[in-house]
């Protein structure tokens, strides 16, 4: 019997070679490189399930999965050269929480992502900030393609920056841009929050403080409001019914700040985001409605409504106050800091904003004389 079953398992194996059904069932393991022998980093290739899903038919070998350098010096996740955005959020989609588990005991992080158009001229500020945490965050850039320049290997922010595309101000290209600096960062198992911030924003706090702060809220951190003004319910577009209602219909800050489970019902969504795609046009900002109203529609519950990035909106039009050198002070980051009340894990907060914005590039220098002491950054 088993001489039968040995030879019946032969002849069906050799019947499938020769009409090439097999390849079906197990990876084009040939469209990638293989790892050198000397290489320090980790392939997770398993994360992608390439046995479930075909590949998109838009998805071109070319575009292979690349090792470069980690999101973080310690971490095992792919860095890679996907350019196609549908494939890369359908890989990002797999990398799904539960997964973590076969992680064990290991650390959360916080993924910080920086939607630039090209350097980041407060960086020094940041390197202070992220100075002896390594393992507790990962870092990400998403800038002009135009852009090539690097920091020096030294910096937390060398090889970070992520297969980028052009981003034009108050159009869908600022979405696609959040949307694809959230899939490389859901790509590494470890990051559990996620945070998008700009080249001119600052952090309020130390590391500690801020990272205590993300890994244990309850909630994410999106502003989302209704807004009775032709600002807000005007923009609004009545063929996006019925999918979008004007009851759903949501304003809030670009700058968010999500957890693991939001982040990949973001990159996964193919329902609402065609609409905004093609019924949000200025004046009507799509970054200012899509992830606000796609959050109040899916998940209102995991949201707190509020976002963790200050910005002075006091003088009218449609950028916030930027501050320059002479305006920065003690008193302007303490009344930042502290100025406000609200709730943090069902409880009262004086803290509320973590970052701040729109700062130029001149308020490097006061702001490197300062922080150390109010942050208690190291010197």
């Amino acid at each position: 019997m088993a001489s039968l079953l040995l030879l019946l398992g032969t002849f069906t194996f050799k019947l499938l070679l020769s009409e090439g059904s097999i390849s079906t069932c197990f990876p084009r393991l040939n469209r990638f490189s293989p790892p050198s022998t000397t290489s320090s980093y980790s392939y997770i290739l398993c994360n992608f399930g390439f046995t479930s899903f075909p590949p998109h038919p838009s998805f071109n070998s070319s575009s292979e999965l690349k090792p470069l350098i980690g999101a973080s010096r310690d971490d095992d996740s792919v860095w890679h050269s996907v350019t196609d955005d549908r494939e890369l959020m359908r890989r990002a989609a797999m990398v799904r929480p539960n997964a973590t588990k076969s992680l064990g005991n290991r650390t959360p992080k916080v993924a910080f992502m920086f939607l630039s158009r090209g350097s980041l001229p407060l960086a020094p500020l940041w390197e202070k900030f992220f100075m002896g945490h390594e393992g507790l965050y990962s870092i990400y850039i998403h800038t002009s393609p135009e852009f090539i320049d690097e920091p020096p290997v030294t910096s937390v922010f060398f090889k970070r920056k992520i297969p980028s595309k052009p981003v034009h101000w108050g159009n869908v290209t600022m979405v696609d841009a959040e949307r694809r600096l959230l899939a490389n960062a859901l790509l590494d198992r470890a990051n559990e929050r996620f945070v998008l911030l700009s080249e001119a924003c600052i952090p309020l706090f130390n590391f500690t403080t801020v990272y205590n702060y993300l890994i244990n809220a309850e909630q994410s951190f999106i502003g989302s409001f209704d807004d009775p003004r032709p600002t807000g319910r005007g923009r609004y577009n009545k063929k996006m019914l019925p999918r979008v209602s004007l009851a759903d219909w949501r304003k809030g800050s670009q700058w968010f700040e999500v957890n693991r489970n939001l982040a990949i019902e973001i990159i996964s969504d193919d329902s609402y985001y065609p609409l905004f795609r093609d019924y949000c046009n200025p004046p009507c900002y799509v970054d200012e409605h899509y992830v606000p109203t796609l959050v109040n529609i899916i998940s209102p519950e995991h949201n707190t409504n509020r976002s963790i990035t200050w910005v002075d909106w006091s003088k009218p039009g449609p950028h916030p106050r930027e501050y320059v050198k002479k305006d920065v002070s003690m008193a302007l980051l303490n009344q930042i800091r502290q100025g406000s009340n609200c709730t943090y894990n069902g409880r009262t907060s004086s803290i509320c904003f973590l970052f701040a914005r729109k700062f130029h590039r001149s308020t490097l220098e006061p702001l490197l004389r300062i922080t150390p002491i109010l942050f208690g950054f190291n010197e």
